[in-house]
């Protein structure tokens, strides 16, 4: 079925209406309330505007002017929108968690923190549905700049050493992806995103394309977390866990994984990629990193550092099935992308949660956990489980996906990391759940320590009512001020295990990640995944 283009401003609004949000959030800094307001509603309105373009059968374009020559434009295709649609979902969830979260820790800054959050998802936005590598280039810079303050939120020296670093690799990557899209320019005369790839690319000249599809994919792989480039990804953990959940899980990570799915299937194309002897060293790449990460992964102490190595992990299943490239292989890693947003940023609000709570962020210091927060660490299994890939979860399904198109690619060999990497994860995770649920805070027993993660020299602890009351500016990423002495796991109260506003956020998004491996065809990004899949391979 014809795809029919249709001038509209609903894209443009997709990216504006955080935009907006911006300057208002600023100008209620006194009124703490309104200043949250204006966050609900801009996130609720992206997400509005977002859901019409997925449910219309035309794809609208919003043209943005020309730069260079080149068109800057916004389109809604089926690609975009599945992204756009995954950010602007996990931003109404997140926003809900930050105002506990911010609350609950009575961080400092925090009209700069939900200001620069609308920035980062307003570039977000435009990086998912840009109609063209320039128009996605200009939004992936801007979120680097939109994000760098969330990094460096807590102010601390580790806070502003983890900024410059993430300058560093996410800028560097930023010129090679940039003298990619010279090249592309050059060779094809065109940077427009085409489903399958650009016809005069493939008829270009081959060493220059080569060259080409090596700058924009190391500048990309940056942001995807690509061994040797992704050592800016754990160092960022020192940002407040909603920043960690949703732009180091899903925003900031996906919008490079994302750029490398625009480079493979729409400028260059499977066949093209191929052809040109650039789709193996990917895939090699992604099976190293897949397999590196996850054994760098299983010896870390500090819970949200794990996590980001098993981010890292995760990322490359999804290069590994775009650089294979079989219709299934791209329809599991466009699944992953989803699965694996769910389920992580489940996992990092868990962390919050647990730090906020218990004062505690190393897993060697989790024994017991589980009978304090019971509910809380029971959706840490569940996503767990997802992420090593179990039945009735999410990542089941797109890892089952995943490995079948793989499998039926050139290079079937590679299948063995999907499956060394999901016993990583279990090696890595189970422990935790474990010593959480039937672990002893003294470390009498076996089940209080992780098998694999050595403990943390200690450091002193506090607990959630003395920062509550101190007024510190402590955040579970950050330096945390080492007066405080334990008083014990309080409870906020006798009837719950911590505040509303952060614990419906998990329960939603670990109910919408069981939705996706009970009935995945019941969201939209099952159909937009097959369309995508479609374009491209016809």
């Amino acid at each position: 079925m014809a795809v029919t283009d249709v001038a509209s401003l609903l894209p443009l609004a997709a990216v504006a209406i955080p935009a907006v949000a911006i300057p208002l959030i600023y100008a209620s800094r006194s009124n703490p309330t309104l200043r949250e307001a204006w966050t609900f509603l801009a996130a609720l309105g992206s997400l509005a505007v977002v859901v019409v373009m997925v449910r219309s059968p035309v794809t609208y374009v919003s043209s943005l002017g020309s730069l260079a020559g080149v068109e800057l434009a916004l389109r809604g295709d089926a690609a975009g929108l599945l992204f756009a649609l995954l950010a602007s979902t996990l931003w109404v969830v997140t926003s809900v968690y930050s105002v506990g979260y911010v609350r609950s820790l009575d961080e400092h800054d925090q009209t700069r923190y939900f200001a620069a959050f609308a920035g980062s998802i307003a570039a977000t936005m435009g990086v998912a549905l840009a109609s063209n590598l320039l128009t996605l280039f200009v939004f992936y810079e801007l979120l680097t700049l939109a994000t760098y303050p969330l990094v460096v939120h807590a102010g601390t020296k580790a806070a502003r050493a983890a900024g410059r670093t993430y300058v560093v690799y996410t800028l560097g990557g930023g010129v090679l992806a940039f003298a990619g899209i010279l090249l592309v320019a050059v060779l094809a005369g065109t940077v427009a995103f085409v489903p399958g790839g650009i016809v005069e690319l493939a008829a270009s000249n081959s060493t220059l394309a080569q060259v080409a599809f090596v700058f924009l994919a190391v500048g990309f792989g940056v942001k995807a977390a690509l061994i040797p480039l992704y050592k800016w990804l754990p160092t960022a953990m020192v940002a407040p866990t909603p920043v960690s959940g949703l732009l180091h899980a899903v925003a900031v990570v996906k919008s490079g994984v994302f750029a490398l799915s625009r480079t493979v299937l729409y400028v260059f194309g499977p066949e093209t990629m191929w052809d040109l002897g650039v789709g193996l060293p990917l895939a090699i790449a992604a099976a190293v990193t897949m397999v590196v990460a996850g054994l760098v992964g299983i010896r870390q102490d500090n819970l949200k550092r794990g996590l980001a190595y098993s981010t890292i992990s995760q990322l490359s299943y999804i290069v590994l099935g775009l650089a294979i490239a079989t219709p299934l292989a791209v329809f599991g890693a466009l699944l992953h992308v989803v699965a694996h947003a769910f389920m992580k940023i489940t996992l990092f609000f868990v962390a919050g949660i647990v730090a906020v709570e218990t004062g505690e962020k190393y897993v060697s210091d989790l024994a017991g956990v589980g009978r304090r927060l019971p509910v809380t660490m029971t959706v840490f299994a569940i996503a767990s489980a997802g992420l090593v890939g179990f039945p009735l979860v999410a990542g089941f399904v797109s890892k089952f996906t995943l490995v079948v198109g793989v499998a039926e690619g050139p290079a079937p060999v590679l299948v063995a990391a999907y499956l060394v990497a999901g016993l990583l994860k279990l090696l890595y995770f189970w422990p935790i759940v474990y010593a959480a649920f039937f672990g002893q805070r003294d470390g009498s027993t076996p089940a209080s320590k992780h098998a694999f993660a050595p403990a943390h020299a200690p450091q002193g602890s506090y607990s959630s009512v003395s920062i509550a009351k101190s007024g510190s500016h402590a955040t579970d990423g950050g330096e945390v001020a080492t007066r405080f002495e334990r008083v014990g796991w309080e409870r906020r109260t006798m009837a719950t295990e911590t505040t509303s506003l952060m614990l419906v956020p998990i329960l939603v998004t670990v109910g919408f990640a069981v939705l996706l491996g009970v009935i995945p065809g019941s969201l939209p990004f099952w159909d937009l995944a097959e369309t995508v899949v479609a374009e491209v391979f016809g």
